[in-house]
């Protein structure tokens, strides 16, 4: 991974995006759950076409939530609110199929050491390519996504951007290293108040350029709009369901992943809560500067409170022992650590923040506890937040 040499390219996509609607709702949802009853189990899933959107799943929880009236507000929040979009918020028809969590997951998640909700295989990245610990490429394409979405918050920009867009940015390395941006691909939604070439300026001038600063070079080929005019999107063009954009959730497809989906999920299921851990213990191995980049892989089983195998990858950059070994030095049980108990205590995750991790990427954004400068306390064998110097 960190040897690479050539292109690589990484995609993030808007909001309103089919699928990240999907996303946000189903968050939603277990925020809602969270704020009121801060031990719920949520695994809510969500589909929509057109006017139409199901939500089904297992929820077990003492909150009184509505989650047809939260699936609506989100609709309005990303700017469904007259129609203009394709999405008419008061009279899409919304299906809930709910029921509880099976109580024999639930007798061992629920026992004194939570075990964990399920199994599978979870992953860690981060590298020294950007100030967040990020790989590059997806860091550009999720900042083009933000930026869309702050002009899209402007009155004067708000009826002429659609909720929809996508971006992707292809970025040119050697040695391992980002030498440069190679390509830049960004559609949008728009209305039929604003011609193509007016709307391709729009984007190069208030989105590509002052996104990728430094990087915008005469040599970056830049595709806006590619396919032409884009009227029709988001969920009338397209069907969106929870948990289909797990590249542009995570690395951008830098580093592997175990194929579990994150929203909707509550920090039971180590699907999500393992793999912000994971997150956390990379980013930690390479602000230590014990490597340039580093992949932790941990793997659980059902019930199981510890993982059943922890490794670390450095792909050559690492300096000295193994970042195992570190910890072992320092007197660290990384296993410990890793347990899903550990991780909700260490990261709060029984607290409603992750209807704000549901679009523009879990990792490298400042406000989540995965995110933050991070030591071990071999005294109490887990992680506590400090600063790295």
């Amino acid at each position: 991974m960190q040897n690479k040499t050539g292109l690589f390219t990484s995609e993030s996509v808007s909001h309103g995006h089919p699928d990240k609607i999907c996303d946000q709702i189903s968050d939603a949802i277990l925020d809602a759950c969270l704020s009121e009853d801060p031990s719920s189990r949520v695994a809510v899933e969500v589909a929509i076409k057109s006017n139409f959107l199901c939500i089904l799943g297992e929820i077990s929880t003492h909150a009184i939530i509505n989650p047809t009236a939260i699936a609506r507000q989100v609709l309005r929040d990303i700017g469904h609110t007259s129609g203009l979009w394709g999405v008419d918020v008061d009279q899409i028809k919304i299906v809930e199929e709910l029921s509880k969590q099976s109580c024999e997951i639930g007798a061992r998640v629920d026992d004194l050491d939570t075990g964990a909700g399920d199994q599978g295989l979870m992953f860690g990245y981060a590298c020294n390519e950007t100030p967040t610990l990020m790989p590059l490429p997806v860091t550009l394409a999720h900042a083009i996504m933000e930026r869309h979405w702050q002009l899209r918050q402007m009155q004067t920009w708000a009826h002429l951007l659609g909720p929809d867009a996508k971006a992707q940015v292809t970025v040119r390395y050697a040695n391992g290293q980002p030498e440069g941006v190679a390509a830049v691909v960004l559609s949008s939604q728009h209305s039929l108040d604003v011609k193509l070439e007016d709307l391709r300026v729009l984007l190069m001038e208030e989105v590509v350029k002052p996104v990728l600063g430094p990087y915008f070079q005469q040599e970056v080929i830049l595709h806006i709009n590619p396919a032409g005019t884009f009227i029709s999107g988001g969920p009338v063009a397209d069907a969106g369901l929870t948990g289909r954009k797990i590249i542009v959730d995570t690395y951008g497809g830098m580093a592997r992943h175990g194929g579990g989906a994150f929203s909707g999920k509550d920090a039971t299921k180590v699907d999500r809560s393992a793999a912000y851990a994971a997150r956390q213990m990379a980013r930690d191995v390479v602000a230590r500067g014990w490597a340039e980049a580093c992949e932790v892989r941990a793997a659980y089983a059902i019930g199981q409170a510890h993982p059943v195998a922890v490794d670390f990858e450095t792909f050559g950059t690492g300096c000295g022992a193994s970042p195992l070994d570190r910890y072992r030095e320092l007197e660290i049980d990384v296993s410990d650590a890793l347990r899903p108990a550990s991780i909700i205590e260490r990261l709060q995750l029984r607290t409603p923040i992750f209807r704000q991790t549901a679009a523009l990427g879990h990792f490298g954004r400042r406000g989540f506890p995965w995110e933050a400068a991070l030591t071990l306390n071999p005294a109490l064998n887990t992680m506590t937040e400090t600063a790295i110097s």
